[in-house]
């Protein structure tokens, strides 16, 4: 009789150590992350989230089926409850809380690209930054409109901009404003080779003046790549002389109206610090971040006499040049016939 009862006590201990293993197996290993209730494969870990945190933003954005679980498993997991990791995480349909848990502590996060280009402004390229980083747009706007924190760069509020050349990076989402522009420093020095310096010695510019040239050349030339260093070698010759530089671009940048499709008088007119008609030399700052391209057309500039241009009449996107005045006068006077008879007025 004793024997029957300690089989039965035994079988019973036995049946359920064997559903306690289980029910942890099914804790640990069985799926419990689903993307059927979400719009997105990435999850992100702000940098002021907490644990607690992390589990609310995971179930209530529909990640996780089982919150109990997960949040019993993660207490059984070291080294995670306090140090939660920011990012952005590339989450698998199916996944179980322990893969999860690993993927989130071990802070494998997946790289974001960043892509800025056709930007003009420190506000425009906050904005466009702030759209695929975690740190915010006013963030990074305080930083580059701050006379100390630029000048720790070697530029001013204006200049800053030269720092900043248009392609596509891969950052860590949680990339703060301070670390977006350190990477963008040391982008900035590895394209400034000895080379590019020794070059930009030679026609008597700073970095931060090819910059500001190549932005004009660039907003004449926003098309044709080819044509810039044509451009480039015109503007070279006009500062070579001493001459005004007489760019629309620049006028219209002054004004801030980029709908302005025909350049007047009255905008001519119209006194700005970029104002190349009536300001000798180089604007303060660029009207664009030029490409690299632009860059290496001015450090590359064409040699020839011209010293004038105005768009060509055919309205190819391409320029026609000129070495005197009389003949830009018949150039510029078949480019403003053409205007008139496309009614282009403003």
């Amino acid at each position: 009789m004793l024997k029957k009862i300690f089989i039965s006590l035994l079988l019973i201990v036995i049946l359920a150590g064997g559903y306690y293993v289980y029910e942890m197996y099914q804790r640990v290993y069985q799926p419990n992350v689903t993307l059927k209730n979400t719009n997105s494969d990435y999850f992100y870990v702000y940098s002021h989230f907490t644990y607690d945190d992390l589990i609310n933003s995971l179930y209530e954005q529909g990640y996780i089926i089982d919150r109990v679980s997960f949040k019993w498993v993660s207490e059984k997991k070291s080294n995670f409850i306090n140090n939660v990791k920011p990012g952005r995480y590339k989450l698998k349909e199916g996944m179980s809380n322990n893969q999860l848990i690993d993927l989130l502590r071990s802070g494998n996060q997946t790289p974001v690209k960043v892509t800025f280009s056709n930007v003009r402004t420190i506000n425009e390229l906050s904005g466009v930054v702030s759209k695929n980083l975690e740190c915010d747009s006013l963030s990074l706007y305080n930083l580059l409109t701050d006379k100390t924190f630029t000048s720790n760069y070697g530029f001013n509020t204006i200049t800053i901009l030269t720092l900043f050349l248009p392609d596509t990076y891969e950052f860590y989402w949680n990339t703060s404003a301070e670390q977006f522009v350190k990477r963008m420093a040391d982008e900035y020095k590895k394209f400034w080779t000895e080379e590019r310096k020794a070059k930009a010695k030679a026609i008597n510019l700073t970095q931060s003046e090819v910059s500001i040239l190549a932005s004009i050349v660039q907003a004449e030339q926003s098309v044709y790549r080819d044509e810039r260093p044509k451009i480039a070698g015109l503007y070279i010759n006009r500062l070579k002389k001493g001459m005004l530089l007489q760019s629309d671009p620049t006028v219209v940048y002054g004004i801030g109206d980029f709908n302005i499709n025909r350049v007047l008088t009255k905008h001519i007119n119209t006194n700005t610090p970029y104002n190349t008609y009536l300001h000798q030399g180089l604007p303060p700052g660029p009207i664009n971040l030029p490409e690299i391209s632009s860059l290496d057309a001015v450090l590359n500039y064409e040699k020839h006499n011209y010293i004038y241009m105005c768009a060509k009449a055919d309205f190819s996107g391409y320029h026609a040049f000129a070495i005197n005045y009389n003949e830009h006068l018949v150039n510029a006077r078949n480019f403003q016939k053409e205007l008139n008879r496309r009614k282009i007025y403003n």
